[in-house]
């Protein structure tokens, strides 16, 4: 913190600024305007992620936006001095992957984007969120930020999950439980044995969609599995100055005595496999569960009008429902775990003859871990395609658009209307979940196969 304003205001300092294609064009635009330099370019990170194609990167970009977009963050990276992870780069991918496989994401950090699902870098104990176009400009110009001091909240999850149920389940049960809006204001700790035994890339998923029910952020505090995480990444610290970093990451935990302004508890007995029905991430239901009843909402309206677009009816169960495409990627799961549990899963099966299944990496160092590890033969053998990396279908802002009005089970982190493209139809899933729909050509429940 740089100083109080008031009660409620902060200036806060921000350790690091990462940037994309699509936020930043009005930032330096404004900068430039005012004759205004960027007071720390070390501690901005730029890469091109929502506009990319995730086939012939090599080629020029068709989209005429995409291509304006993509060639616009390239010239003003050049003109301010900003190191830039751009296509061809080796260090190019989605923003919210690279920093923390590339350690540039570290405990303790004030860090921020024009991209809401800055949220994920709170996996590392870090005050991580999302900023708008103004703020990306207040940050190049100062470093710092004018913030709302943020209400508390703690969600803790103990007990053993299921086989058969991820981090992404976990997340979308609670954000079933608490509905798109029950964080709202709150930044969100994420506690217990459940979240303790998760590796960091599972609770990236986890603190990713915290801003889905309306939180400003989410965060876990580092232990052992973090630091073995960050340890012998390209810009870790190393030597003394690791150990060093060690002895303050350790200090990174909340209070015993400690209050929140909001507490839930959960058991993880208790989640399932889930799966979207309606559009937004609050409308979740476990997989074996039948779509709730106009009766049962506070705004009946509102499930009327989502069923509308979804094509779905009040009480019927999803299992069965034939699909046409998945997508396995975004910044929520598209790390080398995620591609090797699917991988795990579809070993010896084929994809349905009728549905199309893009596999889309969050980065180039995880597209090259996946083929150095085979995974790209055991993707083609199941009739999965893997695309190089990019945002992809996790939004319509790009050429990998699903059709209007077909179904997608999709490892992203919004089902809005539209979200994948005009009249698209989003069910979010996890991973497994996205394989196992992929092999029958409708939802299924992968437990059938893992019991």
């Amino acid at each position: 913190m740089v100083k109080d304003i008031d009660e409620t205001r902060q200036v806060i300092y921000i350790d690091r600024h990462f940037i994309h294609e699509v936020t930043s064009p009005q930032a330096f635009s404004g900068l430039r305007d005012r004759n205004i330099p960027i007071h720390r370019t070390s501690q901005t990170t730029a890469t091109a992620d929502h506009n990319v194609p995730t086939l012939n990167q090599h080629l020029p970009i068709k989209e005429p936006l995409s291509r304006s977009q993509v060639e616009a963050l390239t010239s003003n990276c050049a003109e301010f001095g900003v190191e830039l992870y751009q296509l061809g780069h080796e260090l190019q991918g989605i923003v919210h992957v690279i920093g923390p496989e590339l350690g540039i994401t570290k405990p303790g950090m004030t860090i921020v984007c024009g991209d809401s699902h800055t949220s994920t870098h709170g996996a590392f104990g870090n005050i991580a969120f999302g900023i708008g176009t103004s703020q990306v400009e207040q940050v190049f110009a100062t470093q710092c930020l004018i913030l709302d001091k943020p209400k508390t909240m703690r969600i803790n999850v103990n007990g053993q999950l299921q086989k058969g149920v991820t981090a992404k389940d976990v997340i979308l049960y609670i954000i079933a439980q608490l509905t798109a809006a029950g964080g709202t204001g709150h930044f969100v700790e994420y506690a217990g044995s459940t979240f303790e035994a998760m590796s960091m890339e599972e609770r990236m998923t986890v603190c990713n969609m915290s801003i889905e029910m309306g939180a400003r952020g989410g965060m876990i505090a580092p232990d052992q599995t973090t630091i073995d995480y960050i340890k012998g990444r390209k810009f870790a610290p190393t030597g003394a100055k690791l150990k060093e970093a060690i002895a303050y990451w350790s200090t990174l935990k909340t209070d015993d005595d400690a209050v929140f302004d909001q507490e839930y508890s959960y058991d993880a007995a208790d989640i399932s496999p889930m799966l979207t029905y309606g559009t937004n991430p609050g409308m979740g239901i476990k997989i074996d569960q039948s779509i709730p009843l106009s009766d049962s909402y506070e705004d009946p309206k509102q499930l009327v009008k989502s069923l509308d677009y979804m094509g779905f009816a009040q009480g019927e169960s999803l299992i069965n429902k034939r699909i046409g495409h998945v997508f396995i990627g975004s910044c929520t799961n598209a790390r080398i775990e995620d591609l090797r549990q699917v991988a795990d899963f579809v070993t010896g099966k084929q994809k349905a003859d009728h549905v199309q299944v893009w596999i889309v990496p969050g980065s180039k160092l995880v597209s090259k871990q996946a083929i150095e590890e085979g995974l790209d033969k055991i993707f083609a053998q199941a009739g999965f395609q893997l695309r190089e990396p990019g945002c992809s279908a996790c939004l319509g802002m790009n050429e990998d658009k699903v059709p209007a009005g077909e179904y997608c089970v999709s490892t992203s982190n919004r089902n809005f209307e539209g979200r994948q493209g005009p009249g698209a139809r989003t069910i979010l899933a996890s991973p497994l979940t996205a394989a196992a729909a992929a092999i029958e050509g409708k939802i299924v429940d992968v437990r059938k196969y893992l019991n």
